[in-house]
């Protein structure tokens, strides 16, 4: 459904986009992750028509983005980032207008618009002046504006900007609701987003591509990843504890142990496994072998946070390449 190949984008002496290459397919949803500057709204743009690459090739359900622009735009669907629009009209007339220019005549447009308010609940707004609304219902009207002719293909730039928790959960069912029958490509911020909607991730930064795989992927990086959250009770924990870490560190899967509190009564401990192993076996094994009165166990599933930033904010970002 979208294929990119070897895609920069040059402004001057700046490169936005230095040589990325992804495709997606029908049903993914891909999350388009990195820190601001990172090249993701440029490369948005580029894949949509919106500007012009310096190098490389974008197919979009098949079409060329370059020479059949007009086909590829007709399955493609796009929110930009800050939601524009004509803040004079109103979302029914703006909605009615989009629906003209998409080529709708007749009833199909009345059809089309009042379908497109209903998935993102905008009844209650339709007649007031678009520059009167709320960034929450303005982000809404682009929203329903990029799905109204039912697009294969939806490019969303933050499309829960703005939104209350109430709104963004609406938003993501309604994602995963039209992932179905769709390729949707979301840029976010919110790495919860990603884990709840995203079948995909790709994080880009300083214009290259450094990873590419499943969120379960990127989460298995985190140092946390099925690490192991220990609270022991106890009367002695400070003599506990460094029983507790010398008994632990000696188990085959475990690389490491760190102290996190001391304090009267309790003991709690981090527990990292060595690369890929699962621990929790062994520790339990230990904990009974031991008689330790446990107050919490938690294997943690990893921190895309701490990943995120490990991959973004590498110093040898430019000889690394892509994170696969």
């Amino acid at each position: 459904m979208i294929e990119v190949k070897h895609l920069s984008k040059q402004f001057g002496a700046f490169k936005a986009v230095d040589d990325i290459s992804f495709s997606a397919g029908k049903g993914e949803v891909l999350g388009f992750l990195g820190p601001n500057g990172a090249g993701k709204s440029t490369t948005m743009k580029m894949i949509t028509g919106f500007l012009t690459p310096t190098s490389g090739d974008i197919s979009v359900c098949s079409n060329n983005v370059l020479t059949d622009p007009i086909k590829t735009k007709k399955s493609l669907g796009y929110l930009p980032e800050g939601a524009p629009s004509y803040p004079d009209m109103t979302p029914l007339s703006f909605l009615h207008f989009i629906a003209e220019i998409r080529g709708f005549r007749g009833n199909e447009i009345n059809k089309r618009v009042v379908d497109a308010a209903n998935r993102v609940n905008l009844h209650s707004v339709m007649n007031r002046p678009i520059e009167t609304l709320s960034k929450g219902f303005k982000r809404r009207v682009g929203f329903a504006q990029a799905i109204l002719h039912d697009p294969d293909v939806l490019i969303m730039d933050e499309p829960t900007d703005g939104l209350d928790p109430n709104q963004k959960h609406e938003v993501r069912l309604l994602i995963k609701e039209m992932a179905k029958n769709k390729t949707i490509v979301v840029s976010t911020h919110i790495l919860e987003e990603v884990q709840s909607v995203c079948t995909r991730a790709i994080i880009i930064a300083h214009g290259k591509l450094l990873f590419d795989g499943t969120p379960f992927e990127l989460e298995s990086r985190s140092k946390y990843h099925n690490a192991i959250t220990l609270t022991v009770q106890t009367d002695s924990p400070d003599t506990l504890s460094d029983q507790l870490m010398a008994q632990l560190k000696t188990l085959p899967s475990v690389d490491s142990v760190e102290n996190i509190t001391t304090e009267q009564g309790k003991a709690s401990f981090s527990i990292f496994p060595k690369k890929g192993a699962s621990i929790s076996k062994e520790v339990h094994s230990c904990i009974k072998t031991n008689n330790w009165e446990i107050d919490e166990f938690h294997v943690e599933s990893g921190s895309l946070d701490e990943v995120f930033r490990d991959i973004t904010t590498s110093s040898d970002i430019s000889a690394k390449g892509a994170l696969t």
